[in-house]
Formats: C-alpha cells, structure tokens, sequence
C-alpha cells in the first residue's frame, strides 16, 4: 500500500466525458447525469482500507443527497488481474453488502481516472449544475486508526454550498488513501509533481 493524496485538478475544469459499464451491466455516460445541481465521482475500489474505512458513511451519504437531486457515481480503476478483490463480480458483492444506490462503474482501461487525474482511493470530486469541478479533496479527516469518527464534514459542506447555488471554499484539504493500482506502464505522468 502505498499512501497518496489527491493530485487536486484545478478547479473549473469541466467533467471529462466517460462511459463504462455498471455493475448492472448497464452503460453509464457522463451525458445521463446532464441536469443534475451537482455531480460527485467517487473514484473508489472494494479492498483499500481508506474506502473501507467511510464506505458505511458514503453509503448513507449518497442515499441522503441522491434524494436531494445530486447526482452520485463510484468508479473503480483498479489493475484487477493483480487485485483480484477489484474485480466487477466483487464489485457486484460489495454495492449489495454497502446499499450502495449509485452506479458502480468499472474503468478496465484506466483512461477515465487518467482524464480525472485520479491518484487514490478514495478520490471524490465535485462538479456544480454545469459539470465544473468545484470541489475535490477528502470526504473529512478521519483515517483508519485515526480515532476520529467518519461524518463526510468536508464532502457534505461542498455539496451543501453547491445545492445551495453557492460555491465551496477554496480551502480544500486532498483526500489520501491507497493510490490507485495502475496496469504495468500505465502510471500516468501526471505523478511527477
């Protein structure tokens, strides 16, 4: 396990388009959240303890604020021939066992976590009613072994504001999980910071 924080994208950037299957076996677009007052992509897998750690939480979190109109997707990137834990079948398992009641999507290429600049697990970002990136960084302060208790303050507060026609503060502090488990010579440049 190697810890990594968020690369933090600029904010104003717009939602770079994707298109993966769900664990549904669906087709999920960026296009079919069009409309939505806000957009969180989660870039996420099934064994990294940092998810573990607030997949509980995140499952309540998006029943909550999928009920107010935000828009909610999972997207896991994951090399899953050497983290076999990552693979779509698991993830059917894990979405069941968490209530997860977002699209759980699988990137096999890497590509869309490259367009996103993704760097860890978890990664959230999140975009106003125009698909621009307004907040990306932790869901709160809470780690493993931490002590302190999971509440997605941070996560909560961007949303909040944006559903609220306002934007999040400028003070955003990057998440830090797992870095995600790039395919061999996949490692996008965007690491040499």
């Amino acid at each position: 396990m190697v810890l990594t924080p968020s690369t933090m994208l600029e904010l104003g950037v717009r939602a770079p388009d994707f298109s993966l299957v769900n664990i549904d076996g669906q087709t999920v677009s960026l296009a079919d959240f069009e409309g939505a007052p806000a957009l969180l992509i989660i870039f996420m897998c099934n064994h990294c303890p940092y998810v573990v750690h607030v997949a509980d939480h995140l499952a309540q979190l998006a029943h909550e604020y999928s009920q107010r109109g935000v828009a909610i997707v999972g997207i896991n990137s994951n090399d899953v021939a050497n983290y076999p834990a990552d693979s779509p079948e698991q993830m059917v398992a894990e979405a069941m066992e968490r209530g997860y009641v977002f699209p759980y999507l699988f990137d096999e290429t890497q590509e869309v976590a490259q367009a996103y600049h993704a760097a860890c697990t978890p990664d959230f970002f999140v975009f106003d009613g125009d698909q621009r990136l307004v907040y990306r960084g932790q869901m709160d302060s809470s780690r493993p072994d931490s002590g302190m208790p999971v509440t997605g303050g941070d996560l909560r507060a961007a949303l909040d504001a944006v559903l609220a026609g306002e934007k999040p503060s400028q003070e955003q502090q990057p998440s830090i999980g797992c870095n995600i488990k790039w395919k061999s010579g996949n490692e996008p440049d965007y690491f040499g910071r």
